[in-house]
């Protein structure tokens, strides 16, 4: 009987795949890791935060291209010195609890993410603020601390998005696994390797949503993800094995796409520890590793080398030198610190098979100069309480930690900041190389003080030059974002920054 079930479960997801069916109602879609947590003011991955835009919006957002839409509001105006902003909502739309979104829920959601007492990890998107006012129900007028030209690209990150103010008192801290926003979709089920969310009758997005629910699946493994996708077990796969790339075009019910990304990947090196607080070092891994063939080897050539701390598609960005592979170079570095000998240390990364590839190429080209790394991936759970909830520099114990980011406010403050800004250790914030620069602080702090592109752009080249030459992190490149989909399903996008977008997804008839 569970043979039989399972061949029933197979034929019919298989049937997806053919033009002109109407079997299947509901999207599932692989990923490569797990989800960390369901609050968006407190999760770190974009994965976690892409998948609940199911379920909850912030008063902005981003379309497939990552330009700045409105979502629950409708508009905005700022005064001249971008210190005072005044917001016009949406009318009429209502939390999945049936309770009103309005003013006084906005000003819940920011007091609650800008409160230093609750220890929100995307506190930082709104710590500028210094009041919120509800006008009247449909009005708000924040008032910053001090000028911040980024403010409403920072409202649209998903970790600013507004859960239920009835919902938090109801509650409390489990608001992690009781998410109640007003996205297309409603909380079904949050498992070990699954989010399940249905159908939201009653959306203020006519006509949306078109199917009856998405589930999440998290699959690690590239193989097994493309298998779901050939079997209609899956219809969207974002972030697609590059590898499987080739093979993947040659399906007639597989549809590829690539497209540029602003996503930069690197190593974090904790420059608290030794030998990672002498910059030589840091500067001979740089040199040690060729990063044309990382990306050859990781991203089948998707890819090109990285130039800054900035990707090359975001704004400010500008080239801020190079680390072309020279052995020579890094060897005579490794010399001038005392470590011709080299010395061993750990690597720490994603658990998927695209992380645990890229680790092992950093392994052997670091052995090239006598450094032997240990290579430890890393559960996403396990990684959040590892890496970004130590509470002390002091206590952290990461010595090499592979990962990317990208801006997913559209905005270079969102990487610079959280990454490299001396006030940006965990678990305020990410910045995993525990890097601080009094030069690079001063950079940002300027650029985050003007809401002048001109001079923030001339802060941004400080900050990238001089963290360049600083080399917290080994620069390797910026991939191409591949995504696959069944042909009969449209209206799902994978965003430059690695998330995705559902909310439109519909399968042929």
């Amino acid at each position: 009987m569970k043979l039989k079930s399972i061949l029933l479960s197979t034929a019919l997801a298989a049937a997806v795949m053919l033009p002109g069916t109407v079997w299947a109602k509901s999207l599932t879609v692989a990923i490569p890791n797990n989800l960390t947590g369901l609050d968006p003011t407190n999760i770190n991955d974009t994965l976690s935060q892409t998948s609940i835009r199911l379920i909850y919006q912030g008063l902005f957002g981003f379309d497939k291209d990552m330009k700045l839409v409105p979502l629950l509001a409708e508009s905005y105006e700022a005064n001249d010195n971008a210190t005072e902003f005044t917001i016009k909502l949406r009318e009429g739309v209502k939390f999945h609890d049936g309770t009103d979104f309005n003013a006084a829920a906005v000003k819940t959601n920011i007091d609650r993410l800008a409160n230093p007492d609750n220890k929100l990890s995307r506190r930082s998107l709104v710590s500028m603020v210094k009041e919120v006012q509800a006008v009247d129900a449909t009005t708000v007028k924040l008032i910053l601390k001090e000028p911040f030209g980024a403010m409403i690209p920072s409202l649209a990150h998903p970790g600013a998005m507004m859960i239920s103010p009835a919902a938090l008192e109801k509650f409390g801290k489990d608001i992690d696994r009781n998410p109640v926003g007003t996205g297309p979709f409603k909380f079904k089920h949050w498992g070990a390797d699954t989010l399940e969310v249905v159908k939201n009758d009653t959306y203020w997005k006519e006509g949306l949503p078109k199917v009856d629910g998405v589930t999440i699946r998290s699959v690690p493994e590239s193989g097994a993800r493309f298998a779901m996708l050939q079997t209609g077990e899956a219809q969207f796969i974002p972030s697609f094995p590059p590898e499987l790339m080739v093979v993947a075009e040659k399906n007639p019910n597989v549809e590829v796409t690539a497209s540029p990304s602003i996503v930069e990947y690197y190593v974090a090196l904790n420059t608290t520890k030794k030998p990672f607080d002498d910059v030589r070092v840091r500067q001979a891994l740089n040199y040690a590793v060729d990063k044309k063939t990382y990306c050859k080897i990781v991203y089948n050539d998707l890819c090109e080398p990285s130039d800054s701390i900035i990707p090359k598609n975001l704004a400010f960005h500008i080239t801020a030198g190079n680390y072309d592979f020279n052995l020579d170079k890094a060897k005579e570095l490794m010399k001038e610190a005392g470590l011709e000998a080299g010395f061993e240390t750990e690597i720490w990364s994603g658990s998927n098979t695209e992380a645990i590839r890229a680790v092992q190429f950093i392994q052997q080209q670091l052995a090239q100069i006598n450094v032997k790394v240990n290579v430890m991936p890393l559960e996403a759970g396990v990684a959040a309480q590892k890496i970004w909830s130590v509470e002390k520099p002091e206590d952290a114990t990461v010595q090499m930690y592979y990962g990317g980011w990208s801006a997913s406010t559209g905005d270079a403050d969102w990487g610079i900041r959280p990454l490299l800004y001396g006030q940006s250790f965990p678990p305020a914030m990410f910045n995993v190389a525990y890097y601080k620069d009094a030069k690079v602080d001063a950079a940002i702090e300027g650029a985050i003080s003007t809401a002048d592109p001109a001079k923030r752009a001339e802060f941004y080249a400080e900050a990238q030059k001089v963290a360049w030459a600083g080399a917290p992190w080994i620069f390797l490149g910026e991939n191409q974002n591949i995504s696959a989909k069944s042909k009969t399903l449209s209206g799902v996008y994978m965003l430059p920054d690695r998330g995705f977008l559902l909310e439109e997804a519909a399968f042929s008839e």
